[in-house]
């Protein structure tokens, strides 16, 4: 018997043995424990057999593949046919094995050609419907298939820990199990349309600021009752694969941490997919592969040469090389793509992906307020309009990223107002603030230069140089569009737009990273003095030739600006303005206020006009000491291509604002969860403790009795609502809770009915105040009431026992609460929890 038979033989037994153990559950012992938790050590275990056949077949691809081609499978590589996408592995034609096209997809897949652009995952989220999560998924999946890729890197299962987190509208919530019950179905309907999907990123990548280096620290009740929820639902919903993050997690790179990859995913969860990297979040060779991480991204830096130079000096068993590939091969036979005859690609059913963008953007979004009849726009208030805001006429589609998706088109809100609103109706404009700036004056430069809409011959440079004076000091904002490499801009000496490191050059934002006619921008803000200052241009043409605009604002132009829309808001019966904060992968936020002068802007519009919705476009929970002065205000976060008629729909009350808060708004920067701590956020000295522990959003403003602006779960309607006849009885390990809600209104209407669970008084482990354990989404017509049964599971009345290593059922006397948000509990009950 050959030493590579032995090995075949020797991985089949190590599955069977991951199969056994993943089947008698959590509850065993050290498979959960994670370092710093005085873990023992655990054996690795594999992944579950495939079928028979997969394994022959799997089997005998492994035995004729060399070694330069095992580890070609286990990195990325330059596409030989690019189609936009973010990662390619090459393939072994010789063996009919294909290549891997991986792309970005948390709302839409993201490549060079057009896509669904769909409303970011936090705007699904905000519907609280599992079921449209999975509609949302195979929309993706079909897409994924049809635009020619194989893997999406999607969804995000990360948890909303931090207002300031760059990337919070691209995850779902801050709760750990709404997160996990929409993270499992947005997996299977991906893999629904045999799409592989990629549960993204493991684990503890809550923050951009410092990703690549920060050391995450968190006790092992905390991960495993937080961050760890969404992941575990992923592997039990069969993801085809799992990303590992970019920081270290209690002390090590989360790609090379056995405890992660080896003991708790494989080992305690039974993952039988494979594990990538992010890109260029892998730091070794030798340790990487023995953790359990099969393949680098995008590139072969550590799992190229190196790795093959490890496995001939044996530094690495050329075993854990097979075992990896191994993997890799079992999941793409799992979806067919080694088949002889592989499925055909399905065509884009583009009109199907929009009528799913628009349902979703009108499902989650979220009424915060609503004050003397705002809302719905209806009789003298639907005929005379002002819309006012630069995203009321510049649709603001999705954030900028790995999120940020080419759609078919999408239309602005302006326009869609006014057709609803027909052509009996009076609807105004005014831009508000300008994003992208005005030409410069012709006569500013000395000697005159035309620096708006110049052209770069292919192979040529143009460059100019000139002087402009000003009478008093001012503040102004340049601004460069350009459509090839950017051009070089000098103000007195100091190059304005430099190329920064990272993704931060090419991750400029969703909105203002780009002109509405598709030009790339970048802007700088500038305090100038009064005198004479020096202007330098140099543009570079490049192989295609390219065209760019220098553009700017002033103070002058700014004060014009807000003039003309207290103007506008002043002639017409209601205001609707559009609000908005650019969020992107690559950078924080560094303040919860809206950017710019939007705060000046909202403040000066509703002193003039009280009847004014605030319709915000922005990632994550934002303060608003403006929200006194307002009549309503609409979170529509960034909803897709089809937002404008969603926001349409929801402003004339043609659907019921259906979403609920999946985040709290923190009254202020300070009433956070990480306010004041920057240990908790966002570290010191390259480290970050997760000191709150299972006190994660709603649940720490619940045990520090911090009042919020707005709490979780909340979400106001068109109608209104009663909740009546709680019951609560043990059923089936848990709880069945029972109630009745009824629509008390004159609308049709839908709420979001939400259960929450007190803590166990016979458990000595950290508990919250109140912990979400189940919801319903219901659509009643007026005085329609409807009885709602909400079960609760073993594993929300449990805690993680860091001692036991396993689920602990929180027995005894439990309180059970239900009612329209985690701060309108108006019913609750008792009931007692017993282990049988």
């Amino acid at each position: 018997m050959s030493d590579a038979v032995s090995r075949r033989s020797a991985m089949r037994l190590l599955a069977a043995a991951g199969t056994a153990g993943a089947a008698l559950g959590t509850g065993s012992c050290a498979p959960g424990v994670l370092p710093g938790a005085g873990a023992p050590e655990v054996p690795p275990a594999a992944p579950a057999v495939p079928a028979p056949k997969g394994a022959a077949r799997i089997d005998a691809l492994l035995e004729r593949l060399t070694l330069d081609e095992k580890t070609a499978l286990l990195h990325g590589a330059r596409d030989p046919a690019p189609l936009g996408q973010a990662g390619y592995v090459p393939g072994v034609p010789r063996l009919g094995i294909p290549a891997l096209r991986l792309a970005d997809g948390p709302a839409g897949v993201r490549v060079a050609r057009p896509a669904t652009a769909l409303p970011a995952p936090v705007l699904l989220a905000s519907a609280f419907d599992p079921a449209l999560a999975r509609e949302y998924g195979r929309v993706i999946g079909r897409e994924g298939r049809a635009l020619g890729q194989d893997v999406l890197l999607s969804p995000m299962a990360n948890l909303i820990r931090t207002p300031y987190a760059g990337r919070n509208f691209e995850t779902f919530a801050e709760d750990p199990g709404l997160t996990a019950d929409l993270v499992g179905e947005m997996i299977r309907g991906i893999q629904d349309e045999g799409l592989i999907a990629t549960v993204k990123h493991f684990a503890l990548n809550n923050q951009e600021h410092g990703r690549d280096t920060v050391d995450v620290i968190a006790a092992e009740q905390t991960l495993h009752e937080t961050e760890l929820r969404g992941f575990e639902a992923a592997v039990a919903a069969g993801a085809g694969a799992v990303m590992g993050a970019y920081n270290k997690v209690n002390g090590v790179h989360a790609c090379e941490s056995k405890p992660l990859l080896d003991e708790l995913l494989r080992g305690s969860w039974g993952f039988d997919g494979w594990v990538m990297s992010d890109w260029d979040a892998t730091h070794s060779t030798v340790a990487a592969i023995g953790a359990g991480l099969d393949m680098e991204m995008p590139g072969g830096t550590h799992f190229g040469g190196p790795l093959r130079q490890a496995v001939r000096g044996g530094s690495v068993p050329e075993e854990a090389v097979d075992l990896a590939v191994h993997r890799i091969l079992t999941t793409m036979d799992r979806f067919g793509l080694l088949a002889a005859r592989p499925a055909a690609r399905p065509p884009r059913d583009a009109a199907a992906g929009a009528r799913t963008a628009r349902k979703v953007a009108t499902a989650g979004a979220v009424l915060l307020r609503n004050e003397r009849g705002t809302l719905p726009l209806t009789g003298a208030a639907a005929r005379s309009i002002a819309v006012i805001g630069p995203t009321g006429q510049v649709p603001f589609v999705s954030g900028g990223g790995s999120a940020h998706v080419i759609p078919d088109g999408a239309a602005a809100p302006l326009t869609a107002i006014r057709q609803r609103a027909g052509k009996g109706a009076a609807v105004r404009y005014a831009l508000g603030e300008d994003l992208y700036g005005r030409p410069l004056p012709a006569g500013l430069l000395t000697p005159a230069a035309d620096l708006d809409e110049r052209a770069v011959d292919p192979g040529r440079v143009w460059s100019h140089q000139g002087e402009f004076r000003l009478a008093a000091d001012d503040e102004w904002t340049l601004l460069v569009h350009y459509t090839g490499k950017r051009p070089v801009v000098r103000l007195d000496g100091e190059e304005l737009f430099p190329v920064r490191q990272g993704v931060a050059e090419y991750f400029a934002g969703g909105l203002l990273g780009s002109a509405p006619d598709g030009m790339s921008v970048r802007r700088r803000a500038l305090a100038l003095s009064a005198g004479t200052h020096r202007l330098a241009v140099t543009a570079e043409g490049g192989d295609k030739g390219q065209r760019f605009r220098l553009r700017h604002t002033t103070g002058a132009i700014r004060a014009a600006d807000l003039a003309e829309a207290v103007r506008t808001a002043k002639s017409a019966r209601s205001v609707v303005l559009f609000a908005y904060e650019d969020a992107t992968e690559g950078r924080d936020r560094t303040s919860l206020a809206l950017p710019g002068g939007q705060e000046r802007l909202i403040e000066a519009v509703t002193a003039a006009n009280p009847r004014t919705t605030v319709v915000l476009n922005t990632s994550s929970s934002t303060t608003m000491p403006w929200l006194p002065r307002t009549g309503a205000v609409l979170q529509m976060y960034y909803p897709g291509q089809e937002g404008a008629g969603a926001t349409a729909d929801l402003l004339f009350g043609d659907v019921d604002p259906g979403g609920r808060l999946t985040q709290t708004f923190p009254a202020d920067e300070r009433s956070t969860p990480v306010g004041g701590d920057p240990l908790r956020y966002p570290g010191v000295g390259g480290r970050q403790e997760y000191s709150e522990g299972v006190h994660v959003g709603h649940r720490w403003y619940d045990a520090q009795r911090v009042t919020p602006l707005f709490p979780f779960g909340h979400g106001l309607s068109y109608t209104t609502w009663q909740y009546e006849q709680l019951t609560v009885r043990p059923e089936r390990g848990g709880l069945r809770v029972e109630f009745t809600v009824r629509n008390t209104g004159r609308r049709k209407g839908t709420e979001v009915a939400q259960v929450y669970v007190g803590p166990s008084t016979e458990l000595e482990l950290d508990q919250p105040v109140r912990a979400l354990a189940g919801y319903r989404r219901l659509v009643l017509a007026p005085g329609e009431a409807q009885r709602v049964t909400v079960d609760i599971a073993a594993r929300a009345l449990s805690s993680w026992d860091p001692e036991q290593h396993r689920w602990v059922l929180g027995t005894g006397r439990r309180t059970v609460f239900a009612g329209r948000s985690s701060r309108e509990l108006p019913l609750r009950s008792k009931a007692v929890v017993t282990s049988r």
